[in-house]
């Protein structure tokens, strides 16, 4: 038995799933449960409803933290495209957690987000699941940078197969469709949050020369589409097809660093090549003056990076054996990159206790200490008592 359990049970009865899920997880914990995260896939948001509450009457007075999830990750296995129940639980003594539940209201000043706890100075970690249909992820994990004062901040967007309303969020017993959940989490555990991006730099570092927002125009002087071909044009033919198929925009998070490789990166998706303004369309902000490498994702550089990033973790003076790990995974990582849905779950039970978590259409974790929003990642949050 461990401080840490998790149970991945696939029914398609939600209400068989939670009931087992949880039966397993308790049956496995080493002392009462204090932390409990609770994910449940299905095709009726009705139904995921009432298996989040189950979960949450089975298990109070325990807090419960989770959502409605494209695919399930528990045990080392995983699941896309079926109904079931994962569940990720922590007996955790002298645990700190405070949970909420965030809404955008209108204001005479425009739209403001309610809901959110002060920031304590015993805050040592933060986890959040987000309706994506009614709540702006990004720009709230962009301004919370600020607000936290530097904790880090894990999590991912909820899924909803009906479009907006079918998402489901779960949080002190109750089941919600709009805003976003969490808990502020101190003390008990030492935690860690860690980001594997999965993608291997090709090409020169430039820097910025023109840009528009999010279009980057100029690189080194020359035409970015003008450079982005050049660039392609000289990578071997390996390579030349990962960047037909999935481009990727690494800005250098450390300018002041004489050699960017691998990990220096915050990864960007090219969303489009824009060829009548010689620009390049990325999914997010980039400034004139920013370093910047173009980058490739394969399967292999992904299954590399999410080894390496959990192997350095492990062996971190001072923090010990892992009991316990969230795992938030890109749902673009499962078997379309991999060619199976538990790759990721494996990988980091090769260092962990307990794993558990979901497959999700974002995911939120840290980079060089800033939390953003990600895609095609998978976010770990770790737990060692």
């Amino acid at each position: 038995m461990s401080r840490f359990a998790d149970a991945l049970v696939l029914d398609a009865d939600l209400l068989v799933a939670a009931e087992r899920a949880v039966a397993e997880a308790l049956a496995d914990l080493d002392g009462p449960a204090t932390i409990v995260f609770a994910f449940v896939a299905g095709d009726d948001p009705e139904a995921i409803d009432f298996a989040g509450r189950r979960i949450a009457e089975l298990v109070a007075p325990t807090p419960v933290i989770g959502c409605s999830a494209a695919g399930l990750i528990g045990g080392g296995t995983g699941s896309e495209g079926g109904s079931g129940v994962s569940l990720l639980v922590g007996s955790v003594p002298d645990l700190r957690l405070r949970s909420f539940h965030l809404e955008v209201m209108r204001t005479p000043d425009g739209m403001a987000v309610v809901g959110m706890p002060n920031h304590r100075a015993g805050d040592e970690m933060m986890v959040l699941f987000a309706d994506p249909h009614s709540f702006p992820v990004d720009g709230f994990v962009e301004r919370s940078n600020d607000s936290l004062q530097g904790v880090p901040m894990v999590g991912g967007l909820a899924h909803g197969g009906q479009g907006p309303g079918s998402t489901r969020l779960f949080v002190d017993g109750h089941s919600v469709d709009r805003g976003a959940v969490g808990f502020l989490l101190g003390g008990g555990a030492r935690t860690r949050a860690v980001l594997s991006q999965g993608c291997r730099p090709v090409g020169p570092t430039m820097v910025v020369t023109k840009a528009d927002d999010n279009v980057v125009l100029e690189l080194a002087g020359v035409s970015a589409v003008v450079k982005l071909e050049q660039i392609v044009s000289e990578l071997d033919p390996h390579d030349q097809a990962l960047a037909t198929t999935g481009l990727q925009f690494g800005v250098v998070m450390d300018e002041y660093a004489e050699i960017h490789e691998h990990g220096d990166f915050l990864i960007r998706n090219v969303l489009s090549v824009d060829h009548a303004i010689g620009g390049l369309v990325v999914s997010g902000l980039v400034e004139v003056g920013r370093t910047v490498r173009f980058q490739v994702r394969d399967a292999d550089t992904a299954a590399e990076d999410l080894r390496r990033t959990m192997a350095v973790l492990a062996k971190e003076p001072g923090f010990g054996r892992i009991d316990g790990a969230l795992v938030i995974s890109s749902d673009g990582r499962g078997a379309s990159l991999f060619g199976h849905a538990s790759h990721d779950s494996a990988a980091v039970a090769e260092t962990a206790g307990a794993v558990a978590g979901l497959f999700a259409g974002g995911e939120i974790g840290p980079v060089a200490g800033r939390n953003y929003l990600h895609g095609f990642t998978a976010s770990v949050l770790v737990f060692s008592l």
